[in-house]
């Protein structure tokens, strides 16, 4: 029994506290460096920006330098860069819709641009902490198909259904969400004369009723190696986004198989909750794993927000490329009136979405 005041009582009360802490600061740089591409790519073209803030609802600081007001507000999940003449007509040489087209497309496109530089960032820190991974088979285990393909310890994995493979894990999420399909693997064998070989074969997955998931059989070596060169750091941190920006579309692939619902889907107080789970389990390894496993999370969001507002949806920054991108092709911008209709419709429907996802949310609380 936890009595207050109690040892397990503080510890609670402690890695609660460190767990809303994470959650501003993550949502707080993420979010930051998402409008701070805005601003910056605004900037640098000679657009105005009226206001550069981090938050939503009432200003809690404000000051403006310039024709820039910059504020912190009240929620912090949320930000903006409001930029002169973004959505309405604008008569002044410094307004967004008065600047060329790519001018344009650049400032829209640096939000997620910038999101996926902070995933890379923070993965070359992630790995030069913990070092890398690769798809070097241990074993093969009996009965599973890929002892029966020949597959042997020392044999990396490639390649699997045509997508390049860095790490096992990038196996254990296909073989996750692709459950049951077929799947064609590509391995690497050294030879005794040290001579390379590639070979391909075909496997069908097994289901094992007591991890309850779909195996081909593959043990894989679990050694962390050290990146030995910037090269392989730069590189290794590119493969860490990768896996993220693989995991939001193989998420979309089971929502499309029904293999996941929308009830599946998680916002802010999710994530925040998401949070909460890992300060909690990385607590009792030290402060250290503590912060490393945030970054993980947050190279995941970083990721997974850059991926979210790339796709061709009204209202969000991948929906307004859509048009900007019409407008290069056909020489001439699409009807502003009719844009902003087009915009309005998206983010009501969006608004709708996020406040279903935010009910789902605190039901699962409860």
């Amino acid at each position: 029994m936890k009595i207050a005041g109690s040892p397990c009582g503080m510890k609670g009360r402690v890695e609660r506290s460190m767990s809303l802490i994470a959650a501003v600061l993550i949502f707080g740089l993420i979010i930051l460096i998402h409008e701070f591409g805005h601003f910056l790519l605004a900037k640098r073209n000679g657009i105005g920006v009226l206001e550069f803030s981090l938050g939503m609802g009432p200003r809690l600081v404000s000051f403006r330098k310039g024709e820039t007001r910059y504020s912190i507000k009240l929620l912090p999940f949320g930000g903006s860069c409001m930029m002169l003449g973004e959505d309405e007509e604008e008569a002044a040489s410094n307004a967004f819709g008065n600047k060329s087209v790519w001018a344009r497309i650049s400032v829209v496109a640096a939000g997620p641009f910038f999101n996926f530089l902070l995933a890379w960032l923070l993965a070359m820190a992630l790995v030069g902490f913990t070092g890398y991974s690769e798809a070097l088979v241990a074993d093969t285990e009996e009965g599973y198909p890929a002892r029966e393909a020949g597959i042997q310890a020392g044999d990396v994995v490639t390649k699997i259904n045509g997508r390049a493979v860095h790490a096992y894990r990038d196996i254990n999420l296909y073989t996750l969400t692709h459950p049951g399909k077929a799947i064609e693997v590509t391995c690497e064998r050294i030879g005794e004369d040290g001579e390379k070989t590639s070979y391909t074969s075909l496997l069908e997955p097994v289901w094992d009723p007591e991890r309850g998931m779909y195996r081909i059989g593959v043990l894989f070596d679990g050694t962390y190696y050290s990146a030995k060169s910037p090269l392989t750091l730069m590189a290794q941190g590119i493969y860490e986004v990768e896996f993220c920006i693989r995991y939001v579309f193989d998420t979309f692939y089971m929502m499309f198989r029904g293999l996941v619902t929308i009830d599946d889907l998680s916002g802010p107080v999710g994530i925040v909750s998401a949070i909460d789970s890992t300060v909690e389990e990385a607590a009792p390894y030290g402060l250290a794993t503590v912060a490393l496993s945030l970054v993980s999370l947050s190279i995941l969001l970083s990721a997974n927000l850059g991926v979210m507002n790339l796709l061709p949806i009204p209202a969000l920054d991948g929906g307004r490329l859509v048009f900007l991108l019409l407008e290069a092709v056909r020489g001439k911008p699409i009807d502003r009136e009719k844009e902003g209709m087009v915009h309005l419709a998206g983010m009501m429907l969006l608004m709708a979405l996020m406040i279903f996802v935010l009910f789902n949310d605190v039901r699962k609380l409860f």
